[in-house]
């Protein structure tokens, strides 16, 4: 037999196996940074060999969810989210800011894009379109809040199309017709722009709208180690790149 080949047959063999006991780590995370999210973790499963696993869900419906006593490892989730949990003693004091999400205007694909450069300009848009589609999250509900401070929340409601979260709003708008505009976070909208989706761009800045994102422990986690280590991760320099390249500021 030749020692020689069988060592290093030997050490091929523990580099190219699969670890043994590798993290299975939870997420639970707002959807509005899903893009960026799912770029992170693939970085860091090909960096660690920790499998990761994530669920996307609305800031009502994580709070839903959560109050049921449903447990993940990592929560993901607008500040005041994660205040109410801390309240109820279900996440840890440590806590990683990740980014924060504008609001965009977007239009199917071969639609003409209006102009919403500026407040006034915007409205005009809003009472030109034929069809108003936003969710019912909490950015939906912002632009419900610009919509009654322009006073013609009444005049429009008539045609507007609500849906639960932002990945409907989108499909909708894709498969459109006329003078359609959607509404929702900027991250939602390119996320499909390879189907066609048109960013038509961000809110003027005197109504845009930003939503922060942080991360944090459970306090239940079966894996704080690992859960720690990916939150780090996702809050550092190589992290945050995925973030900045999906519309994450």
């Amino acid at each position: 037999m030749n020692i020689g080949m069988t060592v290093w047959g030997a050490i091929a063999g523990l580099v190219l196996a699969p670890s043994v006991g590798a993290a299975e780590i939870t997420i639970l995370s707002a959807g509005a940074i899903e893009p960026g999210l799912r770029a992170a973790l693939a970085a860091y499963r090909k960096e660690t060999g920790d499998a990761v696993t994530v669920s996307f869900a609305t800031a009502p419906q994580i709070l839903k969810r959560v109050g049921e006593s449903e447990t993940w490892d990592v929560l993901i989730a607008p500040p005041a989210t994660l205040d109410e949990f801390a309240k109820a003693g279900r996440i840890g004091d440590e806590r990683v800011a990740l980014g924060r999400v504008g609001m965009g205007v977007a239009v199917r694909p071969g639609a003409a894009l209006p102009d919403i450069s500026t407040a006034e300009t915007l409205k005009n848009s809003v009472l030109d379109a034929e069809s108003l589609v936003f969710n019912r999250a909490s950015t939906g509900l912002y632009f419900e809040g610009v919509l009654r401070k322009m006073g013609i929340y009444a005049e429009v409601e008539g045609k507007t199309a609500r849906y639960a979260d932002g990945a409907s709003v989108m499909e909708h708008v894709l498969t459109g017709k006329g003078r359609e505009l959607g509404f929702g976070p900027i991250t939602e909208i390119l996320l499909q722009r390879d189907k066609g989706l048109r960013l038509v761009g961000p809110f003027p800045p005197e109504l845009q709208n930003y939503t922060s994102y942080t991360a944090t422990l459970m306090r239940r986690t079966p894996h704080p180690d690992s859960a720690r280590a990916l939150v780090h991760y996702l809050g550092s320099p190589a992290g945050k790149a995925n973030f900045v390249a999906a519309g994450v500021e």
